[in-house]
């Protein structure tokens, strides 16, 4: 059977299947003109009431507002199907979620919207276009494309989502989420981060290919919860900033995360950035097998102290931790002359932090004077990779640590470089196996 004859037959008939709901039976019209928001509501409404189910989208483009997504229920979008973000405003109804948290400071406004809701899906291979070249501004007037907010089970699988006008999708406060096979194309307007989990626990995010305008995967915690028991797998990854990074906004902070089998290219900030500034401990963090190509920075680390409380009128909060991190088998090549950091506070130190089996090629061309320059400590500066400007390493700069090990680095230079491969201040048990890897 011929494969658009097989998708029609197989669509009419599900439809005779009780939990089906074709949205084109609610007046739905697929021509990317007419506002589809009250007609897809309620195939959603009428899915949710009866139990649960599907609401499947046939190719089409429809053009849509705010869309609640309720308990039990799928959204399907078919090959061909384009749900397509309404490119006014006003179609997008303020909606604050009850669990609080900083990032009230940033959107009021979704495409698909869920809170305290389970058993939620967004699957096939259609696509999310949220048109976001078409909003100006600051934060609260860009919407997000996905926010799930206090749910439980929820499941992102296949879809493409392009073009958001903001943040491209959030899970705030959530358990048990899966991530799979999505692919994310979003440069179009700032702010534009791949992935956001947040305060978050049990997600699982694999097999996605992300190009972003902003960080392409991004752990946060805007509230006093962890992120916690993450893994990130066999993704591929380029953006314009960081691309696996945990922070900025650290409050309730990261344990338990896995992260392995990623290659990332044409990255302008860092590969990796595990970064803790608003208080919050980052402990128990595993990073393997990562390739990198044309990426700013390979690795940076930062304890800080922006200390940025996650409610208004809160004190603010005490430095963090940031501790047992484990960085392995990595290669990556067109690093910049900046060189990576892993730096922590006087008298609050980042530990243990092993570095095993590493090759990195930099670009080189740093100077004697960049090897005798005094690196400030920017304490409360947001943190990224080129915060203290030219490092006195070319390779790696180690200040305010203990317990570092090196097993296994190797770096080289693209041209020459004055500066030496590691720098170490205020390190208590640096070790370097072998000795002489690490030039």
């Amino acid at each position: 059977m011929a494969p658009i004859l097989r998708r029609q037959f197989l669509a009419a008939s599900a439809a005779a299947l009780p939990g089906f709901f074709n949205v084109r039976d609610y007046g739905v019209a697929g021509d990317g003109r007419q506002l589809n928001t009250k007609a897809l509501q309620r195939a959603v409404d009428v899915c949710a009431a009866g139990g649960g189910g599907v609401v499947y989208f046939p190719p089409g483009r429809y053009l849509t507002g705010t869309i609640y997504l309720k308990s039990n229920v799928t959204l399907h979008l078919e090959t061909g199907a384009v749900l397509l973000g309404s490119k006014n405003l006003q179609d997008y109804p303020a909606t604050v979620p009850a669990f609080r948290s900083y990032t009230d400071n940033y959107t009021e406004k979704s495409l698909i919207y869920a809170e305290k809701v389970e058993n939620v899906a967004i699957e096939g291979r259609g696509v999310l276009d949220g048109q976001g070249a078409a909003f100006k501004g600051p934060y609260k007037v860009r919407p997000y494309l996905i926010r799930v907010v206090s749910s439980k089970n929820v499941a992102v699988t296949g879809v493409t989502i392009q073009d958001s006008p903001m943040w491209v999708q959030h899970y705030l406060d959530c358990d048990n989420v899966a991530i799979r096979g999505i692919t994310v194309s979003s440069r179009c307007n700032q702010n534009n981060d791949g992935i956001d989990i947040d305060s978050s626990s049990r997600v699982r995010i694999s097999d996605c290919d992300i190009s972003s305008g902003d960080d392409a995967i991004v752990l946060k915690s805007t509230s006093a919860r962890p992120c916690r028991d993450v893994v990130i797998t066999n993704c591929v990854l380029s953006t314009a900033c960081n691309a696996l990074k945990m922070g900025t906004e650290s409050n309730g902070g990261f344990e338990n995360i896995a992260i392995s089998n990623c290659s990332i290219y044409d990255t302008r900030l860092a590969g990796i950035a595990l970064e803790i500034v608003d208080g919050g401990l980052l402990d128990r963090v595993n990073i393997s097998n990562i390739t990198m190509s044309n990426v700013g920075c390979p690795i940076f680390v930062r304890l800080g102290n922006r200390a940025r409380p996650f409610k208004e009128g809160m004190e603010k909060p005490g430095i963090g931790r940031l501790r047992n991190v484990l960085i392995s088998n990595v290669q990556a090549s067109g690093a910049n002359k900046v060189g990576c950091s892993i730096t922590g506070l006087p008298g609050r130190p980042v530990e243990n932090i092993t570095l095993d089996h590493i090759r990195i090629e930099f670009t080189g061309g740093g100077t004697l004077e960049d090897a005798q320059r005094q690196v400030p400590e920017n304490p409360d500066k947001y943190p990224e990779y080129d915060m203290f400007g030219m490092l006195p390493a070319y390779g790696f700069y180690c200040r305010h640590a203990r317990n570092i090990t090196f097993d296994h680095v190797e770096t080289s230079l693209a041209r020459p470089d004055q500066r030496p491969a590691l720098v170490s201040e205020d390190v208590e048990g640096l070790r370097q196996h072998p000795a002489a890897v690490l030039p």
